[in-house]
């Protein structure tokens, strides 16, 4: 095949392992992965978008899929293993169909994040955090996972399926969602796009918008804000309020804050 190899790359030695892994799982694969090195200037950066093509083949990142990004990128199983270990994106253990995350950051905690972690994980025969429900990968398994934070504070408590928002949740709405993903439904998000699976949705993170596998791009649309979040920005826009300009860096740029409207800072 053909090795994807910078010049800066060439001279460093290489240290291989797990070859005698079988990647004939990803056999079909090498073109999606040709395409996606083909988007950077510099292979290695390929990565992150190779990892989420091997959980949508595997549904997790195993010891074959490490092996197949090293082969594609002609790097070492190790510095894939650095990376896919480094962001929790990536899953060492298969995922069941949908991945749920709760996040049980302070400000979703204090407004019942926790209280919903509690009762999703009771929901699900008391399992912990990345552990799944039913047989991976098989309709109606589900994997649980508390999260930092999903960026959604102005909504809180959320929970997000797959990565897609369910905003504004309390005990009682969350089990509903869980009962619903159980059954085989499909609820649709807060905002964001229809509820695919988790494997269709690392296909889509691995930049395949228009693939036929994930519907298109038109299949994958939908609004991502809350009128929450934009009320801040039509504030302003009512009341002219603008940012000052940038200075320029420098010895002279100054540093005491700008004050604003009302004499905040």
């Amino acid at each position: 095949m053909t090795r994807y190899l910078s010049p800066a790359d060439a001279e460093r030695p290489r240290v291989r392992t797990d070859t005698e892994l079988d990647l004939s799982v990803f056999d079909g694969q090498r073109e999606r992965a040709g395409a996606i090195v083909a988007r950077y200037p510099e292979p290695r950066s390929a990565l992150l978008p190779l990892l989420h093509l091997v959980q949508y083949v595997e549904g997790h990142v195993s010891r074959a899929g490490v092996a197949f990004c090293a082969d594609v990128l002609d790097i070492t199983p190790a510095e894939v293993s650095a990376v896919a270990t480094f962001y929790t994106m990536y899953k060492r253990e298969p995922v069941g169909e949908h991945l749920v995350s709760v996040c049980t950051n302070t400000l979703c905690a204090a407004l019942g994040g926790d209280d919903i972690y509690a009762a999703v994980r009771e929901r699900l025969g008391g399992i912990g955090h990345e552990e799944t429900s039913g047989e991976a990968g098989t309709p109606g398994s589900l994997t649980i996972e508390h999260a930092e934070c999903l960026a959604a504070c102005d909504l809180a408590p959320v929970l997000t399926v797959n990565y897609e928002f369910f905003d504004r949740q309390t005990v009682d709405s969350a089990l509903e969602i869980i009962g619903k993903l159980q059954a085989g439904e499909k609820p649709h998000p807060t905002r964001g796009a229809p509820l695919t699976d988790f494997r269709r949705i690392e296909l889509l993170l691995a930049g395949f918008f228009d693939d036929p596998e994930v519907g298109g791009a038109a299949a994958n649309a939908g609004p991502s804000a809350d009128e929450a979040t934009l009320a801040g920005a039509r504030l302003a826009e009512e009341r002219g309020w603008t940012a000052p300009p940038m200075p320029d860096a420098g010895p002279d740029r100054p540093t005491e804050a700008t004050e604003l409207p009302g004499g905040a800072s």
